[in-house]
């Protein structure tokens, strides 16, 4: 097989090159991190926002890489001798960072924790460290989760009790889980009670897909079927289908040829963390769900997976060179518009919903339940760097989408 793929650890190494503004935003964080390490007066917040695919991950490894490398070897920096951790509440995703301390000489695997982990190691000894660096900010818990161990009320709360600097990176689009609902203004809200800064960025850096087809993504996962921009296949690989079982053939040969290619699908199908197979069946096609991942090596890297269908707890954060998406029951256009429609009754994941003391509101509780929903096919959209390939379970809007495919090919 020829491979014109980077693994996980290369796509996020420290080395990888960084664009002008991506740099210029690395030098600004750490003029914030020195200078708000001297003062030392209260703990002090850089808030890093952008989309799914924006680079927010590679500038923290870039940032944490030299801040670390300065900490263990530069005498002259006001970062030597300071005490650092990265935090990741996603185990696929720490699994990278672990990955990748293996091979940056002033980066360890013990930099590199889990936030309930680090939460309550260092109340053990009543500790405290000087800079924080948390990805995937959204994932943070937001209530308690004594089956997670985590007894306070708000991670993120915690984590900046136990750090002078704190910096993350947010996305509004990725929150999934009640446990870990976070909005801007929720976020803000703990962020505006110290001293501040943030950065947004915009630019669309994991997809090769057209400005115009990632807007038309948005605006489907924001609920309105609308026509396909015509250069939606302008050096990407977009495409529909009305046969499940030809999609994954043809994410097969993808796989075959470049690598890194996958079937994804939303909620909507039984699954069970019980052990068993649970499978997704659409017409010829038939094939279980992503498994527990117990090994090193992050879900999409593994050969054998080409033969389950991912999840969003498998791909969140993840490139691949394609993907293959599955619309599931969870989601339908309606019969008399291109208005999609949430069934919230097909939804499978119950973890994810799970009731909070300080939600009572059944309308505003819908409305958060559909959003989560949406934002998960949001996720699962924008996975592919190279290529999208759609199907979906619901009729109507499978052939809304054949149709608007049909006029661009």
């Amino acid at each position: 097989m020829t491979v014109d793929q980077n693994t996980a650890v290369e796509k996020l190494s420290p080395l990888k090159p960084l664009t002008n503004e991506q740099a210029q935003l690395v030098n600004r964080i750490l003029a914030f991190t020195s200078q708000h390490l001297e003062a030392g007066n209260t703990p002090a917040i850089f808030t890093i926002y952008g989309d799914a695919g924006t680079g927010k991950s590679v500038v923290l490894s870039h940032l944490f890489n030299q801040l670390q490398t300065a900490a263990r070897t530069d005498q002259t920096s006001p970062f030597y001798g300071t005490d650092n951790c990265f935090l990741v509440n996603h185990p696929e995703i720490l699994k990278v960072y672990k990955e990748i301390a293996g091979h940056y000489p002033h980066l360890l695997k013990k930099d590199y924790e889990r936030p309930t982990s680090f939460i309550n190691q260092l109340d053990k000894r009543d500790g405290h460290v000087d800079v924080v660096v948390i990805d995937e900010a959204h994932l943070l818990l937001s209530k308690p989760d004594h089956y997670n161990n985590f007894y306070h009320e708000n991670q993120l709360a915690e984590v900046i009790k136990r750090a002078k600097v704190v910096i993350l990176v947010f996305d509004q689009y990725q929150v999934l889980r009640m446990k870990s609902l976070w909005t801007p203004d929720r976020l803000t809200k703990l962020t505006n009670q110290y001293p501040h800064d943030d950065y947004h960025l915009k630019h669309q850096f994991r997809m090769t897909a057209s400005d115009d087809l990632v807007a038309w993504m948005n605006q489907l996962t924001d609920g309105t079927v609308t026509a396909l921009p015509k250069n939606a296949r302008d050096h990407y690989d977009f495409r529909v289908f009305d046969d499940a079982e030809a999609m994954r053939k043809a994410i097969v040969q993808r796989d075959h040829e470049v690598g890194l290619s996958r079937i994804l699908s939303t909620s909507g199908y039984p699954s069970t963390l019980d052990g068993g197979k649970h499978y997704i069946k659409e017409g010829r096609f038939k094939m279980p769900w992503d498994q527990y991942n117990y090994t090193s090596t992050p879900w999409a890297e593994i050969p054998q997976t080409i033969n389950e269908v991912g999840s969003i707890y498998t791909c969140q954060g993840f490139d691949l060179n394609y993907a293959g998406i599955i619309i599931g029951p969870i989601i339908s256009q309606a019969n008399d518009s291109n208005q999609l429609l949430v069934h919230l009754d097909r939804y499978t994941d119950v973890e994810s919903f799970k009731r909070r003391k300080d939600l009572t509101d059944p309308k505003e509780i819908k409305q958060l339940e559909e959003r989560m929903i949406m934002n998960a096919l949001n996720v699962i959209l924008k996975r592919g760097v190279r290529g999208t390939y759609l199907y979906a379970h619901d009729p109507r809007l499978r052939q809304t989408l054949i149709s608007m495919y049909d006029q661009i090919k």
